[in-house]
């Protein structure tokens, strides 16, 4: 194609210079328009492609979706659209600089628009337009990703980085209910720092954030599995919700826990009780039959911890 002609642009100018990739094919798949865009990302000059068979041309390395799609254009007058969603890449373009970097050279992202138009002699023709969606799927990728790094900062806290209260409030309700129609235990764990307002006093509020977020850490490894939550229940209190054990397991747990904070071995001069950083828990088991049975639960595990606290701390009482 030419690209100019003194005193003016041309036609021919103007389709080359477009960011998109124009092609004309006839009836029988001839191509009888190949534009400057798609001689850069086809690999295939102008002189090669106008009045090749393009389905000959790729040797057959255009996809089934596609192929299905022109006939249905050149053969019913059908216009199609193949977005990058549902078809990836139906022609293989490549980007300027693909595999300069040794690898395999990736296919573009593409989308693809097939309009139904007469030619000359009245027969049926097809005008393919291409684009690169490169940039769309990347800028959805990262649209996601920021979206989803929100949706995380809603729900974890900011310290210590598990779930918040808001969070567990919202999946309690969620277990509760499942709990409820299947008949499974639930059981409850209100976890409490032993004298943390004396750490902080002593040791200063930095050294108090190092320790809530290893304490934090301690405990979210006890976790079972993925189906337990565990989350900061506001200050120097923790709360974890695990479904399917009886009171002797949920005990186990417990001590388990309260082991996992003695193993810190963080001083805590402080504390009357061990010298070190220390928990006491609170425990409830029960298998919830009404609504209210969450409350109950709720109260009774946060009645165990008060007991825990004033029978000396740094220990287990089950309500």
């Amino acid at each position: 194609m030419s690209s100019f002609v003194p005193g003016r642009i041309t036609a021919d100018a103007v389709l080359d210079n477009l960011n998109l990739g124009l092609v004309v094919l006839d009836k029988d798949f001839n191509i009888l328009l190949w534009n400057g865009w798609m001689e850069r990302h086809g690999g295939i000059d102008a002189g090669r492609a106008l009045n090749a068979n393009f389905v000959t041309l790729f040797q057959q390395q255009l996809a089934p979706g596609f192929l299905r799609a022109l006939s249905n254009t050149i053969s019913y007058g059908l216009p199609a659209m193949l977005s990058s969603a549902l078809h990836r890449s139906p022609l293989p373009l490549y980007h300027a600089n693909a595999g300069n970097d040794g690898g395999a050279p990736a296919r573009m992202v593409q989308s693809v628009v097939m309009t139904p138009i007469t030619a000359v002699d009245g027969s049926r023709a097809c005008l393919i337009q291409v684009s690169d969606a490169s940039h769309s799927i990347r800028r959805e990728k990262m649209l996601m990703s920021h979206s989803e790094a929100l949706k995380r900062q809603v729900v974890t806290d900011g310290l210590t980085g598990v779930y918040n209260r808001r969070f567990f409030d919202e999946s309690f309700a969620l277990v509760l209910q499942r709990a409820r129609r299947n008949g499974e235990a639930l059981s409850l764990f209100m976890i409490d720092i032993d004298y943390f307002k004396q750490y902080n006093d002593h040791y200063g509020h930095t050294a108090g954030d190092r320790v809530l977020k290893r304490v934090a850490a301690a405990l979210k490894a006890q976790q079972r599995s993925s189906a337990d939550v565990f989350a900061r229940y506001g200050g120097e209190e923790f709360v974890m919700l695990v479904n399917g054990i009886d009171a002797a397991g949920a005990q186990g747990i417990a001590e388990r826990l309260r082991e996992s904070v003695h193993a810190l071995e963080e001083p805590h001069e402080k504390s009357p009780v061990a010298r070190r950083v220390t928990i006491s828990i609170g425990v409830c088991t029960a298998v919830p039959q009404e609504e209210a049975d969450g409350r109950c639960l709720m109260d009774a595990a946060d009645a165990a911890l008060y007991r825990a606290k004033q029978g000396g701390r740094d220990r287990v009482v089950a309500g």
